[in-house]
């Protein structure tokens, strides 16, 4: 999909699609979703952006890094993104490019996100188009902002998954605290990763006073997202361990039980066994014989059952 903005009186609007009429781009924003290859070839022509610049942000592994070629210069960072699953939400991270020519801002990526949203539907500050730099500067910084609600939104679910653990330990909830550990650690790659490209940024708009501001919150709002994630990501770590040796620590318990009942039914068994031999036994042919029997067993389970109750190797440890 193809969108184009320019700004108009303070207001970003959007215009319209008239590239066969031969639309001027200078001081516009545009931006491309999923690209198709037409697309993308007319942005190419129109704009003069190298054609593997313009296509960098659609390889989702693509790393963060800013790049030079032909007076456009690629910006290239990772932004969150969340999936839906069947019961859940889960977070993973997505490469969006941001290229600046020498007329104009062309934006790259994969699916729609909330950080465009936000800045086509007004609900963040937006400024002009013409500012290109300061334009790119305030998408790095709503990027480091929602990285910072969705680390919030991940410690509120782990500790509801923490609760729903101490009742029943089920597997749906640990899978679900596995897929937030997994989300950390891709919050974690991408936020390291767009800390190279702010410090070079920063580096290379040390003359330019004005924007020199909103690059130091965006710098401040990476290292408290990065700071986050890292305190999270061990707290979750910790977390999966803890559990892992609660249900280890269940199930030893569950096994002594087990192997202690064994050893008292293994005690009836063994006289039962030798009593049903096909040889000569002791009250053979006796009517009260069985009793005697039963009753041998029952002071040998009884006594069996008393030292191994008594053991407190084998008691259960609260």
């Amino acid at each position: 999909m193809l969108q184009i903005f320019q700004s108009s009186n303070g207001t970003l609007k959007e215009l319209q699609n008239e590239f066969a009429g031969g639309i001027n781009l200078k001081n516009c924003w545009v931006h491309l979703t999923n690209p198709t290859d037409k697309e993308s070839e007319l942005i190419v022509r129109t704009t003069g952006i190298p054609e593997d610049m313009l296509k960098a942000a659609l390889d989702e592994e693509e790393r963060a890094r800013i790049e030079m070629d032909d007076g456009c210069m690629l910006v290239l960072f990772d932004i969150p993104i969340i999936e839906e699953e069947s019961t859940y939400f889960s977070y993973t991270t997505m490469p969006l490019a941001a290229i600046l020519t020498p007329d104009c801002l062309v934006t790259v990526c994969l699916k729609e996100n909330s950080i465009i949203h936000q800045l086509i539907n007004g609900r963040a500050k937006t400024p002009d188009t013409f500012r290109r730099e300061r334009l790119l500067y305030r998408m790095l910084y709503l990027t480091h902002v929602k990285f910072l609600q969705y680390l919030k939104q991940i410690d509120k679910s782990s500790q509801r998954i923490q609760i729903e653990l101490h009742r029943s330990t089920k597997n749906k909830e640990l899978i679900q605290l596995l897929d937030l550990e997994n989300s950390l650690v891709y919050f974690s790659t991408s936020l390291r990763s767009n800390s190279l490209v702010i410090e070079k940024l920063t580096r290379m708009d040390a003359k330019k006073v004005e924007d020199t501001e909103l690059l130091e919150d965006v710098a401040i709002e990476n290292r408290q997202a990065l700071d986050m994630c890292n305190i999270y990501r061990d707290i979750l770590s910790g977390t999966m361990d803890a559990y892992a040796s609660v249900i280890s620590n269940n199930l030893n318990i569950i096994m002594k039980v087990l192997t202690t009942l064994t050893v008292i039914l293994a005690v009836p068994t063994l006289v039962a066994s030798f009593w049903g031999m096909n040889t000569g036994v002791p009250f053979e042919g006796k009517l009260w014989g069985f009793w005697v029997v039963l009753g041998i067993s029952l002071v040998l389970t009884a006594i069996s059952g008393f030292f191994l109750i008594k053991d407190k190797s084998l008691r259960p440890k609260k």
